[in-house]
């Protein structure tokens, strides 16, 4: 066991140290604030707070761990060797930097409590960030920052047995419309196909006419095609459905068709399945646990994972709700329009608030792109820097979870693109 001394032990301590040390690093770790316990201890030890007590591994603390609520916080960012650094520490710590607050900043997404300009959609932008703003949004941070750390400590500690990573690559399939014109019923069918003769969308009209009459497979309905792809190229994908009820915002078929949930199930069989977000489930508790009980009647089975794909995540409260209904995992810990790591990292932790100073059960699994900032201009460089991201990753055995939908297996063209892409990201 690693024996960490501080002088006063608070939540955000320990939730950073255990992430870190546990989580990461795969070792046992305990606190002490007295002196004699500390000095007794004949295993790996280290210090944290103003000042060294003698001769031992002495982390110099920023005040971030110690404090309650929140402040006004500005990181001043430096280079340091390959990466960045803040909060700095004087001369005689052993690192340069307050690794610990640092990550603590990131992982509890402090900067998104602070006044923010929002996007069109409500959202806390990538620009708003200071991994945009310092340009290190690209690089998971935190994950270097423990490598440094795991050195420090194997080179005093020869003997710490650290937890092997290994590279893992997830591609997460959103699932907002599995049909584009099939099983939507007479009202909206007929709508449709008035408003597409009124606009003189002749094609679109005689495609919905020969769809429903199943004379030829609808649009969106690719997942055969990517039950497929995984079979033969042994990869894995992650669907996430979306079960809201019909409104302006979300306008999937209705998850009372029976056709529909033979689909979950069918797709259920060769993939994990899990929820996707709705606007109104990213807002409303009961609406969450609404959604996720259709979930589970239709799978015969718990909920794991759901994924928020472009709504605001309403720092604490979405967090909050996720962990009262009792739903373990989210994929949502990214930025629709930007490529990186939004806490600063790769791989998953657990959900800190601030306002209520808690660890959450949620774990949160940080994706690295969005489809959503693609397009048809920019693919050759989102491909490129992704490649750039998984080469990292890869050497330092850490998770790249990738967000598609449905919809951008559709056009022939840009489906083998991406399905090539994904098949470079999963080659050794």
């Amino acid at each position: 066991m690693v024996l960490v001394f501080v002088k006063k032990q608070t939540s955000r301590i320990t939730y950073t140290f255990k992430h870190i040390f546990t989580n990461m690093l795969g070792l046992d770790i305990g606190f002490t604030s007295k002196i004699e316990d500390f000095i007794a201890h004949d295993g790996p030890k280290l210090s944290y707070g103003k000042q060294s007590l003698g001769n031992e591994l002495f982390f110099q603390s920023a005040s971030l761990l110690f404090e309650q609520g929140f402040s006004d916080i500005e990181p001043n960012v430096q280079e340091w060797g390959s990466t960045v650094g803040f909060f700095k520490a004087k001369d005689n710590s052993t690192l340069p930097y307050d690794i610990f607050a640092a990550t603590f900043y990131l992982l509890s997404r402090y900067e998104e409590y602070a006044p923010h300009v929002k996007d069109s959609l409500g959202r806390f932008p990538a620009t708003e960030s200071v991994g945009f703003k310092s340009n290190f949004l690209e690089s998971p941070v935190i994950d270097f920052w423990v490598e440094r750390l795991k050195s420090i400590l194997k080179e005093r500690y020869p003997n710490l047995i650290f937890k092997q990573n290994h590279f893992t690559l997830h591609t997460i399939v959103g699932v907002e419309e599995a049909y584009r014109f099939k099983r939507k019923g007479i009202m909206r069918t007929s709508i449709g196909g008035i408003r597409d003769l009124f606009l003189l969308r002749l094609r679109s009209v005689i495609k919905r006419i020969a769809i429903i009459l199943f004379l030829k497979k609808d649009d969106y309905d690719v997942f055969d095609k990517l039950i497929d792809f995984m079979k033969r190229h042994h990869v894995s994908f992650k669907f996430m459905f979306q079960l809201s009820d019909f409104s302006a915002y979300d306008k999937n078929i209705s998850h009372q068709r029976k056709q529909f949930q033979s689909l979950i199930k069918s797709v259920s069989d060769y993939a994990e399945v899990g929820l996707l977000l709705g606007k109104f489930s990213t807002q409303s508790k009961l609406i969450l646990l609404t959604e996720k009980k259709r979930m589970e009647a239709i799978v015969n089975r718990p909920l794991k994972s759901i994924l928020n794909l472009k709504y605001p995540m309403n720092l604490p409260e979405s967090q909050n709700n996720i962990a009262d209904v009792e739903i373990p995992n989210t994929f949502s810990m990214g930025y629709p329009e930007a490529i990186g790591f939004r806490a600063g990292t790769c791989s998953p932790f657990l959900f800190y608030d601030i306002n209520l100073e808690r660890i959450t059960p949620v774990r949160l699994y940080p994706y690295t792109a969005n489809s959503l900032c693609v397009t048809s201009d920019n693919f050759e460089d989102y491909s490129a820097r992704l490649k750039a991201i998984k080469d990292v990753l890869e050497n330092m055995g850490g998770h790249m979870n990738l967000i598609f939908s449905n919809v951008d297996f559709v056009n022939v063209k840009k489906s083998n693109a991406y399905l090539d892409l994904i098949l470079q990201l999963n080659e050794a």
